[in-house]
């Protein structure tokens, strides 16, 4: 059984048993042992995180094997999409009841504005599925998967800004330098595939919108090879992993060992944990560099999975493109797919924006769980779509009969689950006829990453990890799992 890095730390034995299984590399039954050991550790599940404990992860059975989490970044307006208002569109024009926002703050963008008039929806709803699941007509093809997923209507946090907000669904906290959800998850279980990482990100080509940064994605105080590695789009998807021109595999293979051997060296003085994680990750990226043309490589699906996926399934690095690539990773058993899709902080002009923007995801994502369940995958896969918090239901700026704006707002927003164990079908949590406070079953992002962690077997209070003197976890001392949504 391979051992997480803090239990090496905290057992000054394992420093010394790893010392000895290097000393034996001198011979070549050595070097072919220790080869093979690489191997199974990068494809071996990770002992718990917490020493005393000792439990070997999952902690229990699991009911997702890994997850698909499509990201919409700069907070998709829920009245317009999903969590239907009609009392927006009846006082359409009027004043925000004080009663109704009370004491909660708003961003400087709005603060100063004389007046915050309600803003309806231009968009028509109505219901769908055996669930009567309320969309709006933005949404055409999310109709067909209503009865599969599960609304969270209730989402909030405190993050009122994109950067702090996006943080903390990413890594449990508004300040920046914590693991990412994707690296605790690589940590605590592990690869199944030993040819690709454990934690690969899309990021969708071409679009507008708040930045994204690999700190996103980023390892925090975990070993680097926790990280998730970003594909691109192209035919060069990671950068830096094909041979320069005149290599062949046989001399990389060759510089690989030579440099393994100083690597190994230079372990032996100085006992650093990372240079064995960069070892790990040359091993990796040779083997990646036979593994992915074959899974970003199109050319073998049949001409009704683009049919299915829409006509962009077809360009490289666009979010339809990569909810298909998504699809293919998770047939190779990767562990954690991130997907980022920029663009949805309509502050003005949300009418036109929020419809270019539905139009580029609807039929994918809709398709990414009509092609998971029909291959059987959809039980053991966690598909998850939303973005970093929700809009106001007034108006931004001036609000005219044919356009409108919103702004940030955290208190409340919608979200969706489908497979890995969420119950399908339903609706959870309501706000109140404003859309602007939860009023039942509120979830907080570290109720809902506590619930992630959950599905995938991990008990969030025990996957833990000891950096300067503190235990520390994704979900901080808070969360608490949705149960009423899990199967």
């Amino acid at each position: 059984m391979t051992m997480n890095p803090q239990t090496k730390r905290d057992n000054p034995l394992a420093a010394n048993r790893r010392v000895f299984i290097r000393n034996g590399c001198t011979t070549l039954g050595g070097a072919a042992l220790a080869s093979l050991m690489m191997r199974d550790a990068a494809a071996a599940p990770t002992p718990a995180a917490n020493p005393s404990t000792a439990t070997p992860l999952p902690h229990f059975p699991p009911k997702a094997k890994r997850v698909i989490y499509l990201f919409q970044s700069g907070g998709p307006a829920q009245q317009d999409l999903f969590d239907y208002k009609p009392v927006l569109n009846k006082m359409n024009g009027q004043e925000l009841p004080p009663a109704v926002r009370g004491e909660q703050r708003l961003t400087g963008m709005s603060v100063n504005q004389s007046s915050l008039p309600l803003a309806g929806s231009h968009f028509k709803f109505s219901q769908h599925g055996q669930s009567g699941a309320w969309l709006s007509d933005l949404l055409p093809y999310h109709r067909d998967i209503v009865d599969d997923v599960c609304f969270i209507k209730s989402m909030n946090t405190e993050a009122i800004n994109h950067d702090p907000a996006i943080t903390m669904f990413q890594t449990g906290s508004q300040i920046a330098g914590r693991p990412s959800l994707g690296s605790w998850l690589s940590y605590g279980l592990g690869s199944e595939n030993e040819d690709l990482p454990a934690f690969i990100v899309l990021v969708s080509a071409g679009q507008g919108g708040q930045p994204l940064y690999s700190r996103l994605w980023g390892n925090g105080f975990l070993d680097s090879k926790y990280q998730g590695v970003q594909f691109r789009g192209g035919s060069d998807p990671v950068l830096y992993l094909s041979n320069p021109s005149g290599i062949t595999r046989p001399h990389r293979r060759s510089q690989l060992d030579a440099i393994n051997r100083l690597n190994q060296h230079q372990y032996q003085n100085e006992l650093d944990p990372e240079i064995e994680s960069r070892i790990a990750q040359y091993e990796m990226a040779f083997r990646m560099q036979a593994s992915v043309p074959s899974v970003t490589d199109f050319s073998d699906e049949p001409e009704s999975t683009f049919e299915a996926y829409g006509d962009d399934a077809r360009t490289p690095g666009t979010f339809a493109a990569n909810c298909l690539l998504a699809r293919r990773l998770a047939e190779k058993d990767v562990r954690f797919i991130q997907l980022y899709h920029q663009g949805w902080d309509q502050h003005s002009n949300l009418p036109k924006g929020i419809r270019e923007q539905a139009k580029e995801t609807d039929q994918a994502s809709a398709a990414l769980i009509k092609d998971l369940k029909q291959r059987g995958m959809l039980d053991d896969t966690l598909v998850i779509w939303g973005g970093e918090f929700g809009r106001t239901s007034y108006s931004q700026g001036v609000l005219t009969a044919d356009n409108y704006g919103r702004d940030h707002h955290p208190r409340c927003f919608t979200t969706w689950m489908a497979g890995g164990g969420v119950k399908p079908g339903m609706t959870y949590g309501a706000t109140d006829e404003f859309g602007y406070n939860v009023v039942e079953n509120g979830v907080h992002v570290h109720d809902f990453n506590a619930t992630i962690l959950h599905q995938l077997g991990i008990d969030h209070e025990r996957l833990t990890y000891k950096y300067q003197g503190r235990r520390f976890r994704l979900t901080d001392v808070h969360g608490e799992v949705i149960h009423p949504i899990l199967g």
